[in-house]
């Protein structure tokens, strides 16, 4: 990998991050919804709990792929 390409692949990893990482998200967000929906009367309280857990997927995700991408540039 030359100097030039260095930086445009690593914003072609952040934005491949960015995008699959929402996808996760989002399947985590409409899993977790759904199944919690069917233990509370109210739906605040599973809308507050899918957040949380999209939130934190959509984290996990992205902190992983950029050490990954990190980890890769090294070789």
């Amino acid at each position: 990998m030359t100097r030039e390409s260095g930086p445009k692949m690593l914003l072609f990893y952040i934005v491949l991050a960015g995008v699959f990482s929402l996808l996760a998200a989002l399947s985590a967000f409409i899993i977790t919804y759904g199944e919690y929906l069917k233990h509370y009367p109210d739906k605040k309280r599973p809308l507050k709990i899918a957040l949380n857990m999209a939130l934190a997927t959509f984290a996990f995700f992205m902190i992983l792929t950029i050490l990954m991408t990190g980890l890769m540039s090294l070789f």
